[in-house]
């Protein structure tokens, strides 16, 4: 209401100074032709007096103070008309009176002058009014004429005097303010728009958020808050509501998988103790029966040998998976410790080194110059490595091929490139790799790589992996160095 207050103020103001310039206008423009109409019944007048000079050598005459160059333009013509309404004397030449074949002075007559401007006031000069031909208006002319009688000792003579009047000019200036009044209206009218539009957008932005977030779309922002009125202070009331809606909704689904987790930790403990009770019987069995009942024939014996590691190794991936399962979902804590990181790598690749010499793997460990020892806890991050090495070996298969460790400092942390040649990782599986039960192996429970994430977690490090399908995977772990 306020702006459009001072948008009217500002228009009448505008159209009372083109008022006020226009009448000054009008005014100046009254002088000018009342100078020039006194200026002409005096040349007309001075010609009465010196019949010996026409009204042309007066105004030509040098030091003359009859016109100036701007009321001379403003001056037509000017007509001496005598007692016999005989054209007396002009301005213009054709109407001088001119010599006939008898020496006798031949006189235009006023009746025959068919172009003059109409007559104004033409009511003052009562009945000779008849005898001038422009007493009606002529519409068509821009000009005006103004006649005076003037006493003389001949009898009532006439000084007309034909003024310009620029009609166009008139027009203009009394369409000047109207022009100019459609400009502000048309300024006020687009600030208008723009203040209607300043203030509405950020609604419409409110609208389509607030409907974003009813389809559950929690991470969409305002753009407005950084507007100083009442609109930016409700973007960024909208924009703070919708981020604590977004922790809430992230506290809610940690709470849910914290006590999916507790369900699944209790259930796999009770579960778990009892799968292992008879794995622990069948293992030691096993080790009874290769001990008392073993064959004394040597192929036999070979045979029956094999067959119970292999039943052995069954029970130990059995009793492995029930261990993954378990550090997964059972609440863990670190017992940290300065540790040297490549005694940490070393006794994980103890594990691998014999399945990695049967698949024709390459191992290589590379250390960096003043590595520092890092804080954490041996045998979870023997753990760490041990998942890393053994799916990297198991990536290469029988084929062959290299698996590469570069332990480097990196600012605070101690860091861990493991890099393999082996089938790589799919694109679509990348993001899912850490997740809990994801898993591309046949018989694969999807838990090392969880776990590996969890302890890495534990420790306050990172971990991080870039794959190419068909060129193998490098994993990142980065883990804090000890503080001295």
């Amino acid at each position: 209401m306020l702006i459009l207050a001072l948008l009217i103020v500002a228009t009448l103001g505008v159209q009372y100074y083109l008022n006020y310039l226009t009448q000054q206008e009008n005014i100046e423009l009254r002088d000018a032709q009342a100078q020039a109409l006194v200026a002409g019944f005096a040349l007309g007048t001075a010609g009465l007096t010196s019949p010996e000079e026409r009204v042309v050598d007066l105004i030509e005459r040098p030091g003359q103070t009859f016109l100036d160059e701007e009321t001379r333009g403003r001056i037509v013509d000017i007509i001496i008309i005598d007692d016999q309404w005989r054209i007396s004397d002009s301005i213009k030449e054709n109407n001088w009176p001119t010599v006939g074949e008898d020496g006798t002075l031949q006189y235009k007559m006023l009746a025959d002058l068919t172009d003059l401007p109409p007559l104004m006031e033409g009511s003052r000069l009562g009945d000779d009014l008849a005898r001038f031909p422009n007493k009606k208006t002529n519409k068509n002319s821009d000009d005006e004429a103004h006649a005076i009688p003037v006493e003389t000792s001949k009898g009532r003579w006439y000084v007309m005097v034909l003024l310009k009047n620029d009609k166009s000019e008139a027009a203009w200036r009394a369409a000047r303010p109207l022009l100019v009044t459609l400009a502000v209206l048309s300024i006020s009218t687009l600030i208008t728009f723009w203040l209607v539009w300043r203030f509405t957008r950020p609604i419409a932005n409110l609208s389509a958020a607030a409907r974003r977030v009813a389809e559950g779309d929690l991470l969409v922002r305002v753009p407005d808050e950084d507007r100083g009125d009442e609109m930016g202070q409700l973007a960024l009331r909208f924009n703070e509501m919708t981020a604590e809606l977004e922790k809430s909704k992230e506290l809610e689904a940690q709470l849910q998988q914290a006590e999916k987790s507790a369900v699944i930790g209790r259930l796999g403990s009770a579960i778990a103790h009892e799968i292992r009770n008879p794995l622990n019987y069948i293992n030691l069995t096993l080790d009874h029966l290769r001990s008392k009942y073993s064959p004394d024939e040597p192929e036999r014996k070979e045979k029956f040998n094999k067959l119970t590691s292999q039943l052995k190794d069954e029970v130990a991936r059995i009793n492995q998976q029930i261990s993954d399962f378990l550090n997964y979902s059972r609440p863990a804590k670190a017992d940290l410790r300065p540790i040297d990181a490549r005694e940490v790598v070393q006794e994980s690749l103890r594990l691998v080194e014999a399945q990695a010499g049967e698949n024709h793997v390459k191992i290589s460990v590379v250390e960096h110059e003043d590595v520092p020892k890092l804080l954490g806890d041996p045998e979870f991050l023997r753990s760490v490595f041990n998942n890393l090495f053994i799916n990297a070996v198991q990536a290469m298969g029988s084929g062959g091929g290299k698996l590469s460790i570069k332990i480097s400092p990196d600012g605070g942390f101690v860091r861990f490139d493991i890099a393999d040649t082996g089938s790589g990782i799919p694109p679509e599986n990348l993001s899912n790799i850490f997740e809990p039960y994801f898993s591309t192996k046949e018989t694969g429970t999807g838990l090392g790589l969880a776990i590996v994430q969890k302890i890495v977690e534990i420790h306050n490090g990172t971990i991080s992996v870039l794959s190419t399908a068909g060129e193998g995977a490098k994993f990142t772990v980065r883990l804090p160095k000890e503080m001295k």
